[in-house]
């Protein structure tokens, strides 16, 4: 149990740390929140909503990650290195497809609401 309420502190100061410095973390969080209700009007299926909100859940999670990396890399080499950059930019890669992914999933829900599909 011990355990568990460690990780769970941990968890929350690394959400608290990220929605803190990461003004692109804090604006998905404002998604999230949108969404979650958003999901209830768009779709009456419960698979449905929760897919919605999966894809905007998994969003923040790429960026965590990403933000992770880039603190990483920038902790170990403040100079400028073109490695460290590639892995910068294939960790804002990940996050865009996650976006793009996230996007399609919802612009495809709102077709089949409006009948469009």
């Amino acid at each position: 149990m011990d355990r568990w309420l460690r990780a769970t502190i941990n968890t929350w100061q690394g959400l608290r740390a990220a929605a803190r410095s990461e003004a692109a973390f804090r604006e998905e969080l404002v998604a999230l929140a949108l969404a979650v209700p958003l999901a209830f009007v768009v779709t009456g299926e419960a698979w449905k909503r929760f897919l919605l909100i999966g894809v905007v859940v998994f969003l923040l999670i790429v960026e965590l990650l990403n933000t992770a990396i880039e603190k990483l890399a920038d902790r170990v080499n403040l100079a400028i290195d073109p490695q460290i950059g590639r892995v910068k930019d294939m960790g804002s890669a990940a996050v865009g497809l996650a976006l793009l992914m996230a996007a399609f999933a919802w612009l495809l829900a709102l077709a089949e609401r409006l009948g469009w599909l």
